[in-house]
């Protein structure tokens, strides 16, 4: 199994907390990088091999894993139109979606509970999301609409009327089998060539899942604490709240 970690992003939007303009991977809570966390608790649960898509200072990237010690081996693919959407940057991993492993693909910037990365590791869904049933709605959060216990939504905006029975927010962190990877693969092809680059790449995840539901499905994770850091109230969160949540059941974490 291969890991696919989307690092290529700038961040932006957390410039006041992040002064030395590091990749959003590369931020720290409680003294380790969120790349650090996300490579060692890959290696921990037995995945070996890492494609680290890198974009926005990528020297900083490489050179941060080459000093880790506890991690997969990690191959580098750059995206050089890291400022467009990360559909490109899914793209950029093409060989590994091709190769004929199943793999994982996860955002790199979560900060989370190792059981979250451990419940995909270990579940018995070839296509496997994740999704928790605790969060705040808005305009941000990912969402994972089910009925009858398939996935019929993923996307920030639901449509009106759009009838469920399950709604969760999406962690970021997905497993794919050998024939949904490729078939991710080839859409987030479609959308390069058809000048879609400025999309997120849940929406090339969203076409393939609503063709395809049955092949789909997902693990709960509500309970688990975790966040996405994306804006300036997240980075705080994170140090608050997220990360002594975790330090409880796993204190060297």
């Amino acid at each position: 199994m291969h890991a696919i970690i989307l690092a290529a992003g700038r961040g932006s939007r957390l410039a006041g907390h992040n002064p030395e303009g590091h990749p959003k991977c590369l931020m720290e809570f409680g003294g380790r990088s969120l790349l650090d966390r996300h490579l060692d608790v890959l290696n921990q649960l037995g995945v070996h091999h890492a494609d680290l898509v890198v974009g926005y200072e990528a020297d900083r990237i490489i050179d941060h894993v080459g000093k880790l010690f506890s991690r997969p081996d990690v191959a580098f693919h750059f995206n050089p139109r890291f400022q467009q959407g990360s559909v490109l940057s899914l793209w950029a991993a093409q060989e590994t979606l091709q190769s004929g492993d199943a793999v994982i693909v996860m955002d790199a910037d979560v900060l989370y509970h190792p059981g979250i990365l451990k419940k995909l590791v270990d579940t018995g869904i070839e296509n496997c999301y994740l999704l928790d049933r605790n969060f705040v709605p808005g305009d941000e959060p990912v969402k994972v609409a089910v009925k009858d216990g398939v996935m019929i939504e993923f996307r920030k905006q639901l449509a009106d009327g759009l009838s469920y029975d399950t709604l969760g927010e999406s962690v970021g962190f997905f497993r794919f089998g050998p024939e949904c990877a490729g078939l991710i693969a080839a859409e987030c092809a479609r959308f390069d060539t058809e000048g879609l680059g400025d999309a997120p790449h849940e929406e090339a995840l969203r076409n393939v899942l609503l063709r395809h539901p049955e092949r789909f499905g997902f693990e709960d994770v509500t309970g688990m604490p975790w966040i996405e850091i994306d804006f300036p109230e997240d980075v705080i969160r994170a140090g608050e709240e997220v990360l002594p949540a975790i330090r409880r059941e796993f204190p060297k974490f």
